[in-house]
């Protein structure tokens, strides 16, 4: 999730064991789970009262489709579902005449 390496984690450890200290640090780490925690928790009631609020279909809804991008290629491949672009094209091409006084 963080894409954090053994070498950075040992090079944050021992930068919070020189920050914080030695005797100072269980309690440093426990004070940080519990917020972790926390805003986890306000993450999934927030999540959960959008999906309340958005209604019926939208059940399955992730957090991460409410980026615009992502959104208009979900709904845009939904669409596209059983079309086959190729043959759409070449269905065009032969149906459409091209005069040759025009060129």
């Amino acid at each position: 999730m963080f894409n954090i390496g053994a070498e950075k984690f040992l090079t944050l450890a021992v930068l919070a064991l020189i920050l914080i200290g030695p005797d100072k640090l269980p309690q440093f780490a426990r004070e940080a789970a519990k917020l972790v925690k926390k805003l986890k928790n306000i993450s999934q009631t927030a999540t959960a009262e959008l999906r309340e609020n958005l209604g019926p279909g939208y059940e399955d809804l992730q957090v991460t489709d409410l980026n615009p991008k992502k959104f208009i290629q979900k709904h845009l491949s939904e669409a596209m579902d059983g079309v086959d672009p190729v043959a759409e094209i070449e269905e065009v091409k032969s149906v459409a005449k091209i005069d040759p006084d025009l060129l």
